[in-house]
């Protein structure tokens, strides 16, 4: 409630539940559009729209990030939100297949330009520590319940009306996620520490590259996508054409997925309490190879029943979640204070690079040549990256976290300039401004430093999902 009681903040989280929510009914939608469109083709259209959607995030966003410090933020959040409403609302006029390219092509820049910027707010606008953290569970809990409730609305709401209007509903919720920007006092950023564009995007990747529990991340990245695009690509003419099923039955099989996610999620904050975090990431890419080879199984046994596949899209979105739940701790823990915006930035542009291989597989080669042998290659790359992570990541590398650093201390007139418009603290992904500690050397030093780096890991569970939203599970933002 304290947290809540952040005018600024509770305007910010209130754009993002209605965002989120919003493209989440626009995923289901567009599916059952490019069913409509296409008919037995629908997986070739939305996996290259979902294609498109992954080329712009791995592109756009980094450039996003590294140009966003010369921009007043509020208003490109606004405007980027605006774009997003005008894209949506003209995807149920189009009557081509290269319509549906060309819009979701720009949605997808909007998109991938307005989450970056938008995760940077927050710390800006949230400076206590606890606070923060609380602030990122919530953010935890919005998109976990976006990916159960956006399907089970849907559901609903298509018993009774057509997906047309799915669209017009997503349009209405961008405008008014700009209005609760517009009511909200957002400070700019201030100029990156990097000379240019390019050192900014690639230091991040450069440090994933040299760091082993980075490059298991890498791996397991490629282990989410390819058992999630089984779920997110081929769940419409699957269940359409091979079980019969409606287009709410569409809506609940996704459903399903979300439901594992969120099962997922209300325990796992206690077991990373006891279990350290590669255990619980390589027993979530265990778990998908497990669902994709199950996925296999049903299709080339002809085992075609709306209740297995939905244990099997369970078993997939448990897993998802334990992979990518603990993936900001692991974030953050491997590189000093002044580096987490540039990991977490590679991080949002690698595991879309892993969904960029994987959609057009899913959606391709679904079309042409079904899904046993498709499901079976998304099995293999999901068993291939299980196998590399546990190569890459060995066990003894999961206790060398990198210290936290003590930072000096902010006087009180430089904290309340950090909050007026257009002279705000640098933005960073995961990094909240600095609680008093002390420079000096001697046991108070010591003492600050162990409960600062406590107080990160306690941070890290919540930030995990700020990763998994980056994942874009099931939606368009």
């Amino acid at each position: 409630m304290r947290l809540l009681a952040n005018r600024d903040y509770r305007h910010l989280l209130s754009a993002q539940v209605i965002a989120l929510f919003g493209t989440g009914l626009t995923t289901i939608a567009l599916g059952l559009f490019a069913y409509e469109l296409a008919g037995p083709r629908a997986s070739v259209v939305l996996g290259t729209a979902l294609t498109i959607k992954m080329v712009m995030y791995v592109f756009i966003a980094p450039l996003a990030a590294a140009y966003v410090d010369k921009l007043p933020r509020r208003m490109f959040l606004i405007l980027l939100d605006v774009v997003r409403a005008g894209v949506v609302l003209a995807l149920p006029f189009i009557t081509e297949v290269w319509h549906v390219y060309v819009l979701i092509g720009l949605l997808q820049a909007a998109s991938a330009a307005f989450t970056p910027t938008f995760q940077a707010v927050i710390p800006d606008i949230v400076t206590d520590k606890e606070d923060y953290t609380r602030a990122l569970s919530a953010s935890q809990v919005a998109y976990t319940m976006e990916s159960l409730l956006s399907p089970v609305l849907a559901a609903i709401a298509l018993s009774f009306m057509t997906f047309n209007w799915l669209f017009v509903g997503t349009s209405i919720g961008f405008v008014i996620s700009a209005a609760f920007v517009m009511s909200t006092r957002i400070p700019n950023a201030q100029p990156s520490a990097h000379a240019n564009a390019w050192d900014r995007a690639s230091a991040g990747i450069k440090r994933f590259a040299r760091t082993p529990r980075l490059r298991g991340v890498m791996a397991l990245n490629m282990v989410v996508a390819a058992a999630g695009s089984i779920v997110i690509v081929n769940t419409v003419n699957y269940v359409r054409d091979n079980l019969g099923g409606s287009q709410a039955d569409v809506a609940w099989m996704l459903a399903a997925s979300g439901g594992g996610t969120l099962l997922v999620a209300l325990v796992l904050p206690r077991i990373l309490k006891r279990t350290n975090d590669r255990t619980v990431m390589m027993a979530g890419a265990s778990v998908l190879v497990l669902g994709t080879l199950a996925a296999v199984t049903m299709t080339a046994t002809g085992l075609l029943t709306m209740t297995a596949t939905a244990i099997v899209w369970v078993v997939i979105g448990s897993g998802m979640a334990l992979v990518v739940t603990p993936t900001g701790r692991v974030l953050r823990g491997s590189v000093e204070p002044n580096g987490i915006p540039e990991v977490f930035a590679a991080q949002f542009s690698l595991s879309h690079l892993a969904w960029l291989i994987t959609y057009p597989i899913a959606g391709w080669l679904g079309t042409m040549a079904g899904f046993t042998l498709t499901w079976s290659i998304l099995a293999a790359l999901a068993a291939a990256g299980t196998i590399a992570a546990l190569s890459l990541w060995p066990r003894h590398a999961e206790v060398e976290d990198v210290p936290v650093v003590a930072e000096p201390e902010r006087s009180a007139s430089q904290q309340e300039a950090d909050m007026r418009i257009g002279a705000g603290a640098n933005a960073t992904i995961v990094n909240a401004p600095a609680a008093n500690t002390s420079v000096a050397g001697g046991p108070a030093a010591l003492e600050n430093s162990a409960q600062r780096s406590a107080a990160g890991r306690e941070a890290g569970v919540a930030e995990g999902t700020l990763s998994a939203c980056q994942c874009a599970m099931m939606r368009t933002n």
